[in-house]
């Protein structure tokens, strides 16, 4: 096993972080790597807002339901749909968008927007920092908009938090990885058991760490999925021209 594929293999979430500083080195290195990351048709409709002043990380975690290690952390990156940036080329070419009007368009941008994070956490984690994705930005995505200074046809899809690693923490268990692995034609049967054992294998893990609040996953889902958790994700993308009609 090389390097890259054990760093991978070995990725946490990191929600303790040490005050000391992402050196700008380090910085630049990491999103570098993450320019480099493809994009559908080379559009490069995705964008970053590197935000390191401490002030506007605490209003982040504000905006995320008070999460602290995005204030904790020395820098927080939010992955941000950009089409306000492709119209602009569209227009020179004297042609009108409106991909950013359908699912399609959203949908593509979302799994480039991916791209683009899982590139950050596998370029971070090389030089021995921590990360954890926030998708609480959605929480209030007005907000974050207005932080940040967006215009219309963005949209802030998802943060990274980054820095030097406190208190560290060990692998969270994975479902078995047939349940991740189909060959040839998707195969759910084997769904129902895998889930009972990792329902008990993700509460084993939880008492080594003497969480309390722990769950089994089953419950994890249903406490959430039975509900819209970030509702204002559709009506302030619609206001952002992100109609997602077509």
């Amino acid at each position: 096993m090389n390097e890259t594929l054990r760093t991978q293999q070995a990725h946490r979430s990191i929600r303790s972080y040490k005050t000391d500083t992402v050196s700008d080195e380090m910085l630049a290195q990491i999103i570098a790597a993450a320019h480099r990351a493809p994009t559908s048709m080379n559009a490069q409709e995705i964008s970053l807002v590197v935000v390191r002043d401490a002030e506007r990380r605490a209003r982040i975690a504000e905006l995320a339901g008070g999460q602290a290690w995005v204030e904790q952390a020395p820098v927080f990156i939010a992955i941000v749909i950009d089409f306000h940036k492709t119209d602009i080329g569209v227009r020179k070419a004297g042609q009108t968008q409106i991909i950013h009007e359908s699912m399609e368009g959203f949908g593509v941008a979302a799994v480039d927007a991916g791209i683009v994070l899982g590139t950050l956490i596998t370029a971070a984690e090389s030089l021995g920092l921590g990360v954890v994705p926030i998708g609480g930005i959605r929480r209030n995505p007005q907000g974050m908009i207005d932080l940040l200074g967006l215009p219309p046809l963005t949209f802030p899809l998802v943060g990274l938090t980054i820095g030097h690693i406190k208190d560290d923490m060990p692998l969270k268990p994975r479902m078995d990885i047939g349940t991740f692995r189909h060959d040839e034609r998707y195969d759910a049967s084997g769904y129902p058991a895998a889930i009972d054992a990792y329902d008990q294998t993700i509460m084993e893990y939880w008492n080594k760490l003497e969480r309390s609040d722990g769950m089994t996953w089953s419950a994890t889902l249903a406490s959430r999925l039975h509900t819209i958790y970030f509702p204002q994700v559709k009506p302030v993308a619609a206001m952002q021209g992100l109609l997602n009609d077509k």
